[in-house]
């Protein structure tokens, strides 16, 4: 069934693919009406973490956010399909680096680093970062439970020399490239909801308590590797510039879970000045309320 699935879905994502993005763009209208006005996907959940953690915005307030969120979701998964044929130089024209220097400064000194984002702007386009650096890109994901899929996705991304490595496989792949001297760019999506078994630090995040991934600064401390994060900013429909900002080039300085705290903080400040670009759809506040009686 899975073979089935990919043999009948991969000729149209690659005819979408192809598409001109001002045709791309009209099918992600389409796309925004069957998602958000007729089967509601997941509005019930957007619309209640919106309300939980912008408790002084008014009803109109969070229907407008609702409706540009929708808007750039239905883009984003388009953007993400386009990905399998877009070429090198339309990507550098749509996903620009306002100071992609404190990457390669970092590289310069032969130094493996973490670079941490959130679920917002577009962040699945910051692999065209390898085609300013040298250094080899590995990007932590889920594996997707279609296999075929799964390869698909691997393939899009090692054509700028970035891999995917499960959660399960990154701690032994650091190790091994630590052990063999490969300088590598590794890309975390840490503001996920854990599972509560490993949960290991709580803390507010937009005004909720909640429990927090802690294994990028887990991995940064053990291996000793630059902690970096970078801010996505759309620009307008299809163009995102992206901001890079060192949270430390030594974090065995720091105190358990202060690098996450940061992080956490530069992802609050993301979103308040534009919600509309979060990942709504998460439900990143589930756990809330259910923290062990010793933390704080």
């Amino acid at each position: 069934m899975q073979f089935l699935a990919y043999i009948l879905l991969y000729p149209l994502l690659y005819l979408i693919s192809i598409l001109p993005f001002r045709v791309l763009y009209f099918v992600s209208d389409i796309l925004y009406i069957l998602i958000y006005r007729i089967f509601g996907y997941r509005k019930k959940v957007v619309v209640s973490n919106l309300n939980l953690v912008f408790p002084e915005k008014s009803p109109d307030e969070i229907k407008r956010i609702t409706k540009v969120f929708y808007h750039h979701l239905c883009d984003m998964i388009l953007e993400s399909v386009k990905s399998m044929t877009i070429s090198e130089s339309e990507m550098k024209k749509r996903f620009r680096f306002t100071n992609v220097e404190v990457v390669q400064d970092i590289e310069n000194q032969n130094r493996s680093m973490i670079l941490m984002c959130a679920h917002y702007g577009s962040w699945e386009w910051i692999f065209i970062l390898q085609a300013y650096v040298k250094s080899r890109g590995n990007a932590v994901y889920k594996r997707l439970a279609n296999k075929y899929f799964d390869r698909l996705v691997k393939r899009i991304r090692a054509r700028y020399n970035s891999y995917l490595v499960t959660t399960k496989d990154i701690i032994p792949t650091l190790i091994k490239e630590k052990r063999e001297g490969i300088i590598s760019i590794n890309g975390f999506v840490s503001d996920q909801s854990p599972k509560l078994d490993k949960a290991f630090h709580w803390n507010e995040f937009m005004g909720v308590n909640v429990p927090v991934h802690t294994g990028a600064e887990m991995l940064a401390k053990k291996l000793n590797m630059a902690v970096v994060f970078f801010k996505v900013k759309k620009v307008k429909r299809g163009f995102y510039e992206t901001t890079f900002e060192t949270i430390t080039l030594n974090p065995k300085e720091y105190e358990n879970y202060q690098i996450t705290d940061i992080f956490l903080k530069l992802v609050e400040d993301q979103i308040h000045e534009a919600p509309e670009y979060y990942l709504w759809t998460h439900k990143r506040w589930k756990h809330r309320g259910q923290e062990p009686k010793s933390v704080g």
